[in-house]
């Protein structure tokens, strides 16, 4: 079973028990285990997880935070097994493994190319639109949003987690903050303008929620 909880979507599984009360817990998967008393109805359950939504959210982040930590690197899509060689200065690829000198060899890698990428990528979202301002991009961990556009300071903020998704799903991003500086809301003009530029936006969007 699953459900949505702002940009995820959130597996679950409900174990019942002879437990007087209902117990929330993640495994190593990031499946949200729900350990509840055997005459808690499925109803029950589903408003138990709207009402205590924003401890889940925080939980889940913590359970991918450390899902990341396993010996697992992502980027573009792809996942790699992580090595650490004391001999090497710069990050190198190895068909499915990513090498570095040491694990702040790995993270600067990894601040370095959301710079690149992300700046790349722009460039090429912007040929999608004319008159586009001006604006500058800033790059920071966001907990529930890929992006953030502020249409009056001019900036375009992207999750440094976008890096983990492939080229088309980071491009949607870009392109839906670019829209908002004709649109500043989601209406049905918002959603065409970004149509225009990439007609299989509904399909990206749906991808960037698994």
């Amino acid at each position: 079973m699953k459900f949505k909880l702002n940009d995820y979507i959130i597996e679950y599984e409900v174990i019942r028990k002879d437990n007087k009360n209902l117990y929330f817990r993640f495994d190593e998967n990031c499946k949200l285990i729900i350990t509840a008393p055997k005459f808690i109805s499925d109803i029950e359950v589903k408003n138990l997880i709207t009402k205590n939504s924003s401890a889940i959210l925080k939980m889940y982040e913590e359970a991918l935070e450390r899902q990341d930590k396993v010996g697992e690197f992502k980027y573009l899509g792809k996942t790699y097994e992580v090595n650490f060689d004391n001999r090497i200065k710069n990050v190198e690829f190895e068909d499915n493994t990513i090498i570095g000198h040491d694990e702040d060899a790995i993270n600067k890698f990894y601040d370095t190319e959301c710079e690149r990428v992300f700046n790349e990528e722009i460039d090429v979202c912007k040929k999608c639109f004319s008159e586009l301002p001006n604006f500058n991009l800033k790059i920071r961990k966001m907990r529930t949003r890929w992006g953030v556009c502020n249409t009056k300071a001019k900036t375009i903020t992207l999750n440094s987690e976008l890096l983990k998704k492939d080229i088309p799903l980071i491009d949607y991003v870009i392109i839906h903050e670019m829209a908002h500086f004709f649109e500043p809301n989601h209406s049905k003009e918002f959603w065409h303008i970004v149509e225009a530029a990439i007609p299989d936006y509904k399909e990206r969007r749906k991808k960037l929620r698994h």
